[in-house]
């Protein structure tokens, strides 16, 4: 009985296997199309045209910021110096209670103003909003509220208080490309089709040199975990997220860095200031909004790194942040169950829901059933090893091709490494990434499910920045 069951189970892994495979092969050939198409016609309106253009469509950037009096001045200096002709810079305050209101309004000469608050989106109070008196600073506009504990009701705040049609939304302490604006507003400008959301690639700032706010300079990760977060960054932002966007099935844009249409945004009903995933619960959530309306729409990416943010340097505060990923996750599918293989949602209920279920929620599963099973057959089944580490060999291979295809692509196309060494360091990180990495995130997302199941509360919590390196003197 118990080597029937045996045989049932690895003929699914096996077809598992050769499907996951034949899926990734078709992303690599739309992500392959997408990017040459897209160097094709990236300058198809020159940037210059745009900033003398009187008819571009403004845009919000909005910055939810709590406790960050330390860096919060030199972050919103950086977001002020952005090119674009028609912008504002919307930071909100979430309940601070450090220095970081009373900074901002000496440095940027703030006071508060009678301001015409509609909240079109429900959120916690706003108590105020200020302005600075000086004309260099007319850009910027800071929401003050209180903190519900959730950064989703801190962006709704600031979208709720935008004057523009479209909005930014980043964190405080993400470094942006000058151009960055440029070229997610672009899409908006040119697309035939409605365009309701766009993203481009982010990038890890560990290690990287840092002043007043800006870019200096562009080292590779020193420490081990951000390293192996290099590579996932550069398969997912480079390599899977270009092919979906090939096909216009993106339902995730970072919540780091993406710009959205206002109007739809809010017809869907904002971010859910409830969910641990609050970025791609919008997507889906203005996904089903066009569908509904009948609306043909697009959400588009650019295969070009404009954002660097700090991620998890330790293992702890990693695991942490990959539970609420998970748990955003299986949130996310669970609550927009009723899109699943349903005629009404096109694409997105026969393709992209079950490609998320299949081949992002199960697979955690499916490998510790299989390390279950692996265990229970060393001492009580006979299991044909030599075919077991045949498909293991396989999957691995697959893994790695997958991975030096989106490496290389990442240093011809964009350079971002320093030197041969830094890209070596790099290959040999995705030799030994499955085994000392891929458990971490396994175990973490397994541990996000429990959570999810068992409805456990988790909080955001804090990241434990460890900040960047000045110009003057960098810190290895």
């Amino acid at each position: 009985m118990l080597n029937s069951l045996l045989n049932i189970y690895a003929t699914f892994i096996g077809l598992f296997s050769f499907t996951y495979i034949v899926c990734y092969i078709i992303l690599a050939l739309l992500s392959y199309y997408a990017i040459k198409k897209y160097l094709n016609t990236k300058h198809y309106i020159p940037n210059n045209v745009i900033i003398k253009s009187n008819y571009i469509p403004g845009v919000s950037v909005v910055a939810p910021a709590f406790n960050e009096g330390a860096t919060v001045v030199n972050n919103v200096k950086s977001l002020l110096s952005l090119t674009y002709p028609k912008y504002e810079v919307v930071l909100v305050n979430d309940g601070s209670t450090d220095d970081t209101l009373q900074k901002l309004i000496n440095e940027f000469d703030l006071v508060k103003v009678d301001f015409y608050y509609q909240e079109k989106i429900k959120t916690s109070r706003v108590k105020g909003h200020y302005k600075s008196t000086n004309p260099l600073y007319s850009r910027l506009l800071v929401v003050d509220k209180e903190n519900a504990k959730s950064k989703a009701d801190a962006a709704n705040a600031g979208i709720n208080s935008t004057k523009y049609p479209l909005f930014l939304c980043t964190d405080v302490d993400c470094i942006l490309k000058n151009d960055t604006i440029i070229k997610l507003a672009k899409p908006f400008i040119e697309a035939k089709k409605r365009v309701i959301a766009t993203g481009a690639g982010i990038r890890i700032s560990n290690s990287c040199e840092v002043k007043d706010g800006f870019l200096v300079k562009i080292h590779f990760p020193k420490d081990w975990y951000p390293r192996f977060q290099e590579l996932e960054y550069v398969r997912a932002f480079l390599f899977g997220r270009m092919a979906w966007s090939q096909i216009n099935g993106l339902l995730l844009v970072s919540g780091g860095l993406g710009m959205f249409d206002k109007e739809i945004a809010i017809a869907a009903g904002g971010y859910w200031h409830k969910s641990l995933g609050e970025d791609m619960e919008l997507v889906t959530r203005m996904r089903k909004y066009m569908y509904g309306n009948k609306l043909p729409f697009s959400i588009q990416y650019i295969p070009e790194s404009l954002c660097w943010t700090e991620v998890p340097a330790t293992r702890e505060v990693l695991i942490r942040q990959r539970v609420r990923w998970a748990r955003g996750l299986v949130q996310t599918l669970y609550l927009h169950k009723n899109i699943f293989f349903n005629p009404k949602y096109g694409k997105t209920g026969f393709l992209i829901f079950p490609y998320f279920f299949f081949f992002e929620f199960l697979i955690p599963i499916l490998e510790l059933t299989g390390v279950i099973i692996l265990i229970l057959g060393i001492f009580i089944l006979n299991i044909n090893y030599i075919n077991f580490l045949y498909l293991s060999l396989v999957v691995y291979l697959f893994y790695l091709i997958i991975t030096f295809i989106s490496i290389l692509l990442d240093d011809v196309i964009y350079k971002n490494y320093a030197n041969t060494k830094e890209i070596i360091t790099l290959v040999l990180m995705a030799i030994i990434e499955p085994f000392f990495y891929h458990p971490v995130n396994v175990y973490a997302s397994l541990k996000g499910y429990y959570y999810f199941f068992r409805q456990k509360e988790q909080s955001w919590g804090n990241m434990q920045r460890q900040g960047f390196s000045t110009a003057k003197k960098a810190k290895h």
